[in-house]
């Protein structure tokens, strides 16, 4: 009887940890069952002492729950890299985003904005920063709620542009994902992965990571937006 291995992820890697795992219990006969959640809150959850195999979080994340010893460092792997596009609702206009000064201009045009918890919201808030307009942008700025897809915000009509992981506007109905962003202001967080510290399948776990990890899982990680890291 196969090994049931549980654990926990932010929302940006949802969907491509979804295929790869069911293609990972084809091929094990074990069973994997992965929650994804905003990364905030998988990360507070994981601190708390809630149980789990595996974590799968931006590396700077990961990288914090291994110093104050929840996850194995051993075990830490690279799995992809992720970067951020934007999106409008589906059937709006779309406003130039293909250089930096282009999104500046979009940015300032836009009614309404939004950008998430994770860390492609923090590195933006860093961008409208640099860029002089964050005072500008405030009241216009929302922040979506930790596990809610800027893109559903986009798609109801709360917020004119969304930006976030492609992974995560991609699979999404009601936008239009206008493309990334400029290569000059892109912003590229990798997610990691690492076996828990008190995991009572601490080699089942690692056997996971190596699949996850592998060239076979490549193409799985770019049809969902990311590069193999």
């Amino acid at each position: 009887m196969g090994t049931t291995i549980t654990g926990i992820s932010s929302m940006a890697t949802r969907q491509v940890l979804a295929e790869l795992c069911t293609a990972y219990e084809r091929q094990s006969g074990n069973t994997v069952a992965i929650e994804s959640v905003g990364g905030v809150d998988a990360a507070k959850r994981v601190q708390a002492g809630e149980r789990f195999d595996v974590v799968v979080l931006a590396a700077n994340a990961i990288d914090a729950l291994i110093a104050s010893r929840h996850l194995d460092a051993e075990s830490r792997v690279d799995l992809v890299h992720s970067g951020v596009a934007v999106a409008v609702r589906a059937g709006a206009p779309r406003p130039d985003i293909g250089s930096e000064d282009a999104l500046r201009s979009a940015v300032l045009a836009a009614r309404s904005l939004s950008v998430s918890t994770g860390p492609s919201g923090v590195q933006l808030a860093k961008l409208f920063e640099r860029w002089g307009v964050a005072e500008q942008i405030k009241q216009r700025l929302v922040q979506a709620p930790p596990g809610v897809p800027v893109g559903t915000l986009v798609a109801r009509g709360e917020v004119e542009l969304g930006f976030q992981q492609l992974s995560e506007l991609m699979h999404l109905e009601g936008i239009t994902v206008l493309g990334p962003l400029p290569p000059a202001v892109q912003i590229v967080t990798t997610f990691s992965a690492a076996v828990c510290s008190g995991s009572k399948q601490m080699d089942a776990a690692g056997r996971l990571l190596t699949f996850l990890q592998s060239p076979q899982a490549a193409d799985a990680k770019r049809r969902h937006g990311m590069e193999p890291a």
